[in-house]
């Protein structure tokens, strides 16, 4: 698997996201408006694209400044049937480390209650639960992580 550093302008992390979009209107139902909101693409400059073997956009993430030395991780997505492989895993990693060379010291992120293995990956990539913070404060269905860079 090859990793690559790019930005929002990527035509393979604007293909995944497409992807990852479809699937959480789905997921969110009558929330997805309230959260797509807060998705856009427009000035995300740090995006990781993860290829397989065959050169083929498997997965994808991205980080985005949101207060001094924190990053907030976004856009996190695996296809389907490529999850298992750890793919989500190496991204995330990526991500942080790219935050760590940005002077960052800790990253932060909001995920939704209907996404188990979502949680599931940022439990066991050593985040903890943390208040719903920014816009996330008080929404029932929001679930927030942080995780201090070492």
């Amino acid at each position: 698997m090859k990793l690559l550093r790019t930005d929002s302008n990527n035509p393979d992390f604007v293909e995944l996201v497409k992807q990852l979009d479809a699937d959480l209107a789905i997921r969110d139902g009558e929330d997805h408006a309230f959260y797509d909101q807060f998705n856009k693409l427009d000035a995300i400059k740090h995006t990781v694209v993860a290829y397989n073997e065959a050169n083929r956009a498997v997965g994808c993430g991205a980080i985005k400044q949101f207060e001094t030395e924190t990053m907030e991780v976004k856009r996190m997505f695996v296809p389907l049937e490529e999850r298992g492989k750890g793919i989500a895993g190496e991204i995330l990693r990526e991500l942080e480390i790219w935050a760590k060379e940005l002077g960052n010291d800790k990253c932060i992120l909001e995920t939704g209650i209907k996404q188990p293995e979502a949680i599931s990956l940022y439990k066991k990539s050593g985040y903890r639960f943390t208040d719903n913070y920014g816009q996330y404060a008080g929404v029932e269905n929001s679930v927030c992580f942080a995780k201090l860079l070492k």
